[in-house]
């Protein structure tokens, strides 16, 4: 799993936007939602537990004054094949749903 910290003034690929645009090229075009009862896939309506998901890579993004512009986008795959993103705030702004699910998804691959 790797990890690109991505600031404002950087080339290509600077926004989350351009981002998302690259990786849905990739295949990943399921908008995953963290929920209380797991990560989401709208297009199927399945919840997936941590130990059914796979962290592909994470990107975050910084904005140049403003915690607030914070980011992390993941962008994931499911054991049964489905690949999409995550996003969500980063820091004191971010989704505890989001940060519990991918904490829970981190100590199950490192078992």
């Amino acid at each position: 799993m790797g990890s690109d910290v991505i600031g404002r003034n950087e080339n290509n690929m600077n926004t989350s936007t351009a981002v998302i645009n690259k990786v849905i090229l990739d295949g990943y075009t399921e908008c995953f939602k963290a929920e209380h009862k797991g990560l989401f896939a709208p297009s199927t309506g399945k919840y997936y537990r941590p130990k059914e998901v796979n962290i592909i890579n994470f990107y975050r993004f910084e904005g140049d004054s403003d915690p607030g512009d914070n980011s992390i986008l993941y962008v994931v795959e499911t054991t049964d094949g489905v690949k999409g993103t995550l996003l969500d705030a980063y820091g004191a702004e971010g989704s505890t749903n989001v940060t519990d699910f991918m904490n829970k998804v981190g100590r199950t691959h490192k078992q």
